[in-house]
């Protein structure tokens, strides 16, 4: 009994509170319940030739249960011009024990984990759709076996790029100018919907399908400082001036390995952390963002705050480490494609970038081997480098 409360607590969590719907996936990220089982419910019927409600137009159900209507109506509420929030992301307490998750910032009807939850459950309803398999393999499978594991990049960790190549903004405009204009037809939607045309109808259905995939497509995922399980900054960090005109790239050196899974990755990060803050005395991790190889970009100073990577050069540009020692290796093709062609072009699209930026590696400011010879020969071909 208490394991069947805690499910339907799960699956229908408090509008206002989302974040009690949420789990924590083994690759660090956090999922809501509810659009990953209604996906999954969907591709199972859908494998069972479950036939289709009779709706007006023409409707996905997978894409109806799990993202369409959220985002709709988001949009469709949302005050002035129709720019929705999405997000926030959030931190768990404790994530190898996870008990509690607290947002980041005001709710909204798609935050982080519910776009999780969402693309998760497209991807994992058309799964089944196609070859039904037994729902615990199905998730063991896509997530991998507990938190932290050690097996390598589970495939939820490319839940981005999958539903990008699934599901274009093409496709997500169409389902939720579909969905919209169900819920015209139903009582508590309609009064809503009455003075909407289809002009405006159209327009507020292609501006969600952009944002989002702006936001959750071609945007990379960055772990927040509070669930790699940073201790605070010390003293008062300068705020940086956007959008800024460089980024400098670098490799750790140390640790010298790469870190392929989460709990790898947040322990290399609180490692780094007590290095640059004890032994160097610096006031924080010195790396703006740091690269980990398990689809993830990891969140060090951030994108407001002056870094400490690039003697002389701080508050000009952003600084990117790769962990690993990449002086005879590359970084794996995905980490690579992680910064050339996710996290540069969204910083340039968001206006933390200018778009004629300069690359540079580490040592061509100053007195250094980083990021290695392997890496650095690699970032020459990169866009902006100089």
């Amino acid at each position: 009994p208490g394991q069947w409360q805690l499910l339907g607590h799960l699956l229908h969590p408090d509008p206002l509170a989302p974040e009690r719907g949420a789990l924590l996936a083994p690759d660090g990220s956090t999922v809501a319940l509810g659009p990953l089982l209604a996906g999954i419910e969907v591709g199972f019927k859908l494998a069972k030739g479950w036939s289709l409600p009779a709706t007006g137009p023409p409707l996905d159900p997978l894409y109806a249960v799990t993202i369409s209507e959220a985002l709709g109506t988001s949009f469709l509420l949302a005050p002035g011009g129709h720019q929705a929030t999405l997000g926030p992301a959030g931190c768990w307490d404790d994530v190898e024990n996870p008990q509690n998750y607290t947002l980041l910032g005001p709710p909204s009807p798609v935050p982080d984990a519910v776009a999780n939850g969402a693309m998760d459950g497209v991807l994992l309803g058309a799964r089944v759709a196609q070859e039904p398999i037994p729902l615990a393999n199905l998730l063991r499978g896509y997530y991998g076996t507990g938190n932290g594991t050690e097996k390598g990049r589970p495939p939820s960790s490319y839940r981005r790029r999958d539903f990008g190549t699934m599901t274009g903004p093409g496709k997500l405009e169409e389902e939720v100018v579909a969905m919209l204009k169900v819920l015209r037809e139903l009582p508590p939607s309609q009064e809503l919907l009455e003075d909407v045309g289809p002009e405006e109808l159209v327009a507020i259905a292609g501006q969600a399908a952009r944002d989002f995939t702006e936001v959750y497509v071609e945007c990379p995922a960055i772990v927040p400082r509070c669930m790699w399980g940073a201790r605070p900054y010390r003293g008062t960090p300068k705020p940086l001036t956007l959008p800024l005109g460089s980024v400098f790239i670098h490799h750790t050196f140390v640790p010298s390995v790469p870190c392929r899974t989460f709990s790898a990755c947040a322990r290399a990060m609180r490692a780094m952390q007590r290095f640059h803050q004890d032994t160097r005395g610096w006031d924080d991790i010195g790396y703006s963002f740091v690269v980990g190889s398990d689809g993830y970009l990891y969140q060090g100073r951030g994108w407001h705050w002056v870094g400490a990577h690039t003697k002389g050069y701080n508050s000009r540009g952003y600084g990117l480490g790769y962990v690993g020692n990449f002086s005879a290796t590359l970084p794996d093709p995905d980490a690579i494609a992680l910064v050339r062609d996710r996290f540069l072009p969204c910083a340039v699209r968001t206006g933390r970038l200018r778009h004629n930026y300069t690359l540079r590696g580490h040592r061509q400011m100053g007195h250094t081997d980083c990021p290695g010879n392997s890496l650095f020969q690699e970032i020459e071909t990169w866009h902006g480098f100089q």
